[in-house]
């Protein structure tokens, strides 16, 4: 399977059209439609439905779905590493991507980076937003350099530095809800009540311990991927999101607001990166500057 090829096939799946991906790649209909075809063959699978006279739209097969989204990666990652070879051994430059959930912690990926700015103006930052399992599935593909996680990190697979904050968790809830008025919520207030929660496990689970019940008798009438979503489930009156604080503003200007839970529970995080793996320049700066900061 050639890259180029990739490349062409990616063009007809943009294009849902021989033709026009033809006349945008200069190639001939019938040249691109032939290396199509030999892709096709080369895998035993068929990837488009060609238009009738009709109509000439192409659409992509559930094989064609999944090789689309893996060759997207696939050249990202080329490109990337080309990028990486080219650079000059004298002056840094490059991109630093990372991966990370919803947390007021990017605030110290952030401050790396603007220290880093000025020395080193060349580097660039590329930052995904996504949930551990998100974050992980990147960091195995080699798609991003670090990753920001909750909780402990395997060590067999990673490298880990423990960031030196701690992110709150609690309830987001309408400022008129009667539970507003409290300072904190226990697990008393919250068992009657229509409850919107992560669907991370691990979450999840630290969620339960601090319940110290069955989760099955929860009211759970929604579960969230990021909490920004979740918040606005909460100000259309749906129920009480659970998630960590300083994501969703609720100061007095908001209609939401937030309380910690109690007794308190703290999630800790940890940026990873994969052991063995050669770093670029930029990222290997970065490193060292994260480590300055913790």
């Amino acid at each position: 399977m050639e890259l180029r090829v990739l490349r062409y096939f990616l063009a007809v799946a943009r294009e849902q059209n021989i033709l026009r991906a033809a006349e945008s790649l200069h190639l001939s209909q019938p040249t691109l439609s032939t290396q199509i075809r030999q892709l096709e063959e080369e895998l035993g699978k068929q990837l488009l439905i060609r238009g009738t006279k009709g109509s000439r739209k192409i659409v992509l097969t559930d094989e064609g779905m999944i090789l689309r989204r893996r060759a997207e990666e696939i050249l990202d990652l080329v490109e990337k590493t080309q990028t990486e070879i080219a650079l000059s051994d004298s002056v840094i430059i490059g991109d630093v991507y990372i991966g990370a959930g919803e947390t007021d912690a990017v605030r110290l990926l952030a401050r790396a980076a603007r220290e880093l700015q000025s020395v080193h103006p060349g580097i660039h930052y590329h930052i995904s937003s996504g949930n551990a399992e998100f974050v992980i599935e990147q960091l195995d593909k080699g798609l991003i350099d670090f990753g920001v996680i909750f909780g402990d990190a395997d060590l067999k697979k990673y490298n880990a530095l423990k960031i030196p904050v701690k992110d709150t968790w609690g309830v987001l809830m309408r400022r008129d809800s009667f539970l507003a008025a409290k300072k904190a919520v226990t697990p008393e207030d919250l068992l009657p009540l229509p409850l919107i929660l992560s669907h991370q496990v691990n979450q999840q689970s630290q969620f339960s311990a601090w319940l110290n019940c069955d989760m099955e008798k929860l009211n759970v009438v929604a579960t969230y991927n990021l909490l920004f979503n979740a918040s606005i489930l909460v100000d259309e009156g749906l129920g009480y999101a659970v998630g960590l604080d300083k994501i969703i503003y609720a100061g007095e200007n908001s209609s939401l607001c937030f309380r910690p839970l109690a007794p308190g529970v703290e999630a800790e995080m940890n940026i990873v990166w994969k052991k063995y793996q050669l770093l670029s320049k930029a990222s290997e700066q970065y490193l060292k500057k994260l480590k300055a900061l913790v």
